[in-house]
C-alpha cells in the first residue's frame, strides 16, 4: 500500500505502487486533501525504465509531460495488452509519488481544481488520449487515516422521486457511533446539470453538516469533459439510444467513483442512491468477512438484487475502475460487474443472507419509469444474524439439478431443491463442533414455485454423532412447521447442553417438490 511522509514546507507526500502499464492506461489516482496548509500544489513524478535517465530514484520530480511522451512513444501498445493479460501480477516497482501542498480544512461547496492535473481519457477508442482527472470535492475532507469501509454510491437527477437523503439518513442513523468513525460515504453527484449538482451538494451540507465536519462523507463531482462519447454507441442488445447512453454515462459514474475511492479504505462496498440499510450492516459486513479469511473472493454480496450491496477489496478498485471504463458502451453495469468477478477467477456467487440491503425507490432514475423491485430477503437488524456453524449437510431426497443443500445454508447462490419428498424423507445438518442453539429459522418454497413448500414436517435437535458423522443416534422434536416456515426461539432451554445436529423430516408424502429456501441458526456467544 501507499506510504506517506512529511516533506518540506509543510507539504505532504504519498507513495503509491504503480506499474508502469497502469500509468498508461489508468484513471486518476485521488487527490489527497491535508488539514495543515493553505496551499495547493500538486507534483506528479512517473518513474519508469524509459525515464531513467530524468526520473533517477533519488531525484523523482521529472515533468509528467516527458515520462508520458517517453512511454507512449516506446511501449504503450505492448503495456496496454500486457496490463490486462496479466493484470495484477507485475512486481513492486518504483512507485508514484505525490507531493501535495495541505489544503484547507472542510470547506463546503469549494471546488478542488489543483494545479497541474491532468484530463483522463476521452474515449476509450483513443487510447493515446492520456490525462488526468480533475475532481470536484464539493464537500467534506479526506481523513488522514485509511477506514475500514468506504460506501459508494453515485446519484443523478431523476424524472421523479428524489430518495439520496433518505439513503443517506439510513446510512448514519443504522450505524453506531463506534461504526461511523471506521466509515466514509462518498457520494458522487453525477448529472450533467452543474445547477443541479451545486442544489443537491447545498441541501446534503445542511442535513448532514455534522457527517461532513467529521469527514464520514464527501461529496465530489467529475465535470462532463472528462467523459467518453455518449453519442453515437453501439446499441448492443437493440436498447433504445436513450438506453445505451444512460447506462454507458452510468459505467462511467462508476468508474470516476471507484477511482476516487480506492485509497480511501480497506473495503468498498457500492449501493446506489434509493436504499435502505439493516441495522449495524458494518458490522454485519465484518462479520462476513471473518468467515471468508483466508479464501480469494472478489465480490462479496449482501443483496440480491443489481448492484446493490456489492463488496469488494480496495485493492481491486483500480482494476474495477478501469474495467468499467474500457468497456462502458457494451452492457449494464451489474452485468459487467458479473463478468468481473468471473475474470477474478471466482466462479461461484458468494452472496450473504438475508440480505442487508433494501432497494427503497418507486421511479427509475432512467425516464422515471415505475420499478418496484425489492429484495424479500432483506432483514432491518443486522444484529440479529444467523451464525449458521460450520457444517456437513446430507438429505435422503433426490437434488434437482445444480440445487445442492448447501445452498439453503451456506452463502452460495439459490436453494435446495429436492425431489419427491416422501413421509420419512430428512434433510440434516451435522455440526463440526457441538453448538448450543438458541434459535432456528427455516424457510421453503419460493416466489417462482410457490408450490414447492412443505406441507408437513418437523425439526429435530440431535445429539451423539455417529462415528461416520452423517447422522445423530439421538433426535428431540422441538416443533412443527406451519405453512412451509417454521421458527422458534429460546431451544437452548428445553435442550440441555450442546447439540450436534439439526434435521428437518417430513412426515406427510406430497405430490410437490421441496424447496428449502433457508436455513438459520443462532447459538449463544462462544459456541
Amino acid at each position: 500500500m501507499g506510504k506517506a511522509k512529511a516533506s518540506g514546507s509543510g507539504s505532504l507526500r504519498v507513495s503509491l505502487p504503480l506499474p508502469p502499464s497502469a500509468i498508461a492506461c489508468f484513471l486518476p489516482y485521488l487527490i489527497f486533501r491535508s488539514h495543515l496548509c493553505p496551499r495547493r500544489r500538486v507534483r506528479l513524478a512517473i518513474p519508469s525504465e524509459h525515464t531513467a535517465s530524468a526520473c533517477r530514484p533519488g531525484a523523482m520530480r521529472c515533468s509528467l509531460k516527458r515520462s508520458l511522451t517517453a512511454a507512449l512513444a516506446a511501449s504503450f501498445l505492448l503495456l496496454l495488452l500486457l496490463l490486462f493479460l496479466q493484470g495484477g501480477s507485475w512486481q513492486e516497482q518504483d512507485p508514484l509519488e505525490v507531493e501535495l501542498g495541505g489544503l484547507a480544512p472542510a470547506m463546503v461547496l469549494q471546488m478542488l481544481q489543483p494545479e497541474g492535473a491532468q484530463r483522463i481519457l476521452r474515449d476509450t477508442d483513443d487510447l493515446s488520449a492520456l490525462h488526468n482527472v480533475s475532481y470536484h470535492l464539493l464537500a467534506g475532507s479526506l481523513s488522514p487515516h485509511k477506514k475500514f469501509l468506504a460506501v459508494g454510491l453515485a446519484s443523478v437527477q431523476r424524472p421523479r422521486g428524489y430518495y439520496l437523503p433518505a439513503t443517506l439518513q439510513s446510512l448514519f442513523k443504522q450505524s453506531t457511533e463506534e461504526e461511523l468513525q471506521e466509515m466514509v460515504v462518498v457520494v458522487h453527484l453525477a448529472d450533467a446539470d452543474p445547477r443541479w449538482n451545486m442544489h443537491v451538494a447545498a441541501n446534503i451540507t445542511h442535513k448532514f453538516a455534522h457527517h461532513i465536519l467529521l469527514g464520514q462523507l464527501l461529496l465530489i463531482h467529475t465535470p462532463q469533459e472528462f467523459y467518453p462519447t455518449l453519442e453515437g454507441l453501439k446499441r448492443n442488445y437493440n436498447d433504445p439510444e436513450e438506453r445505451v447512453r444512460f447506462r454507458s454515462k452510468q459505467n462511467v459514474d462508476y468508474a470516476f467513483l471507484l477511482a476516487f475511492a480506492a485509497n480511501l479504505s480497506s473495503y468498498y462496498l457500492m449501493i446506489e442512491d434509493d436504499v435502505w440499510c439493516a441495522k449495524s450492516f458494518l458490522t454485519a459486513i465484518r462479520k462476513a468477512l471473518a468467515s471468508q479469511e483466508g479464501s480469494n473472493w472478489a465480490t462479496l454480496e449482501f443483496s440480491k438484487l443489481g448492484y446493490i450491496g456489492k463488496l469488494y477489496r480496495s485493492s481491486d478498485l483500480p482494476r474495477l475502475a478501469r474495467f468499467l471504463l474500457l468497456f462502458y458502451q457494451e452492457m449494464p453495469c451489474d452485468w459487467l460487474l458479473v463478468h468481473f468477478r468471473l475474470l477474478l477467477t471466482q466462479k461461484d456467487v458468494i452472496r450473504f443472507k438475508p440480505s442487508l440491503f433494501q432497494h427503497m425507490g418507486l421511479y427509475s432514475s432512467f425516464q422515471g419509469t415505475i420499478n418496484r423491485l425489492e429484495d424479500d430477503e432483506f432483514q432491518a437488524d443486522a444484529l440479529d444474524l444467523p451464525d449458521n456453524p460450520p457444517a456437513a449437510l446430507f438429505t435422503s431426497m433426490s437434488v434437482f439439478e445444480n440445487y445442492k443443500p448447501l445452498k439453503a445454508y451456506g452463502t452460495a447462490e439459490g436453494y435446495f431443491w429436492g425431489k419427491d419428498p416422501a413421509a420419512g424423507s430428512v434433510f440434516s445438518i451435522i455440526f463440526h463442533q457441538p453448538a448450543r442453539i438458541t434459535r432456528v429459522r427455516v424457510r421453503t418454497g419460493s416466489d417462482e414455485r410457490q408450490s414447492d413448500f412443505l406441507r408437513a414436517g418437523v425439526l429435530e435437535l440431535g445429539r451423539q454423532r455417529q462415528a461416520d458423522g452423517r447422522d445423530c443416534s439421538a433426535y428431540t422434536t422441538v416443533g412443527t412447521f406451519e405453512k412451509g416456515t417454521f421458527e422458534q426461539r429460546g431451544l437452548e432451554r428445553g435442550m440441555p447442553g450442546p447439540v450436534e445436529c439439526v434435521r428437518i423430516r417430513v412426515t406427510r408424502d406430497q405430490s410437490e417438490w421441496l424447496i428449502i429456501q433457508s436455513i438459520d441458526i443462532w447459538t449463544t456467544a462462544g459456541t
